[in-house]
């Protein structure tokens, strides 16, 4: 038997966003590896071994499932969202330059997914219709300095950003912090999207200006979405309707 390794994206949560591809990869499967609520996603059949393990585990995870592969195992490592958005084909690959020779040379392929970033925009209209950034504001991997610096440039070249893992149990400061500084650096009612378990019977949509946004109405399960100077809100009956227009003026 041929090994293989698909670095597969489950989407934000309804079974519906994952893609006819990732399925595909899962139906052939002998083994799915990853963090233990995201292989809980995944129906357990005959001939399928499940390995879950704790969210900081990533590299070990990866170099799991690569030895399998290398032995013959048809490998899934599954991610929510899209893989190669803050996932795991990034640990993946990363434990292949760092890893035998021989894994340079395995059947590897990344099947994208939904990410939530792009699932929230979607539930609120069109908000990253121009240019715009991701942030993950958690800081594990970096230090803190680094994603305060990159929130001020952003803010400072006017992008829509969208902030994934805004506030933690374990750091809550971290998003008070963030809050503090792009009311500093926007001065401006520009309008932040609070998109709380999307695609899920626990979704919920907020939308505040700035100055009114606080950090409690965030949580792990949320993407937050802030806005360029530039979007705008349709008021109407129901959900408004938030967007970036793709042109800007000189």
């Amino acid at each position: 038997m041929s090994g293989w390794l698909v670095i597969a994206g489950l989407g934000p949560g309804d079974e519906d966003l994952v893609t006819p591809d990732v399925r595909h990869a899962l139906g052939q499967a002998t083994d799915v590896v990853g963090y233990i609520p995201y292989v809980a996603r995944v129906p357990e059949r005959a001939g399928l071994q499940r390995h879950p393990s704790d969210n900081r585990v990533e590299i070990d995870r990866s170099r799991h499932a690569l030895e399998m592969a290398a032995a013959g195992r048809r490998v899934v490592v599954v991610s929510s969202g899209d893989p190669g958005v803050f996932a795991m084909a990034a640990a993946v690959f990363e434990a292949v330059e760092a890893g035998p020779a021989g894994w340079r040379n395995l059947d590897i392929r990344v099947a994208p997914g939904i990410t939530a970033m792009l699932a929230a925009a979607a539930r609120a209209g069109a908000p990253l219709g121009h240019d715009f950034c991701a942030i993950n504001l958690s800081d594990n991997l970096k230090p803190w300095a680094l994603i305060e610096k990159r929130l001020r440039l952003a803010a400072e070249a006017d992008f829509a950003m969208a902030f994934y893992n805004p506030r933690s149990k374990s750091r809550p400061e971290g998003f008070v912090r963030t809050l503090e500084i792009l009311n500093d650096a926007c001065q401006d009612k520009r309008l932040v999207i609070f998109a709380r378990a999307v695609s899920t019977p626990e979704e919920d949509i907020r939308v505040v200006p700035l100055p009114d946004a606080r950090a409690e109405m965030a949580d792990m399960r949320t993407m937050v979405i802030v806005g360029s100077s530039t979007t705008r809100l349709i008021d109407r009956d129901g959900p408004p309707i938030v967007y970036t227009p793709r042109s800007v003026g000189a």
